[in-house]
């Protein structure tokens, strides 16, 4: 069962808190880390469909697989110009 490093920012950081480890299932992807984020904390699913991935600073897709030692940022929607 892989470790995995949780990086939040902004809004999704104050809803989960700083970084911290989770381990998670053989074979689980960033979204299976998302839905287990979600059901601890239901306030995420407002910002499900802006929400980007990085694993190990490159971003990635939510099928993207995870494994031990993996940083998952979670970069919620931002705007600007």
């Amino acid at each position: 069962m892989p470790v995995v490093r949780l990086v939040a920012f902004a809004r999704l950081r104050e809803l989960l808190g700083d970084r911290r480890d989770i381990v998670l299932a053989d074979g689980a992807s960033v979204g299976d880390l998302w839905e287990a984020l979600v059901r601890e904390e239901p306030r995420l699913t407002e910002f499900a469909r802006g929400t980007r991935f990085a694993r190990n600073n490159r971003l990635c897709s939510a099928e993207a697989l995870v494994c031990e030692g993996d940083e998952i940022a979670l970069l919620p929607p931002f705007g600007g110009g």
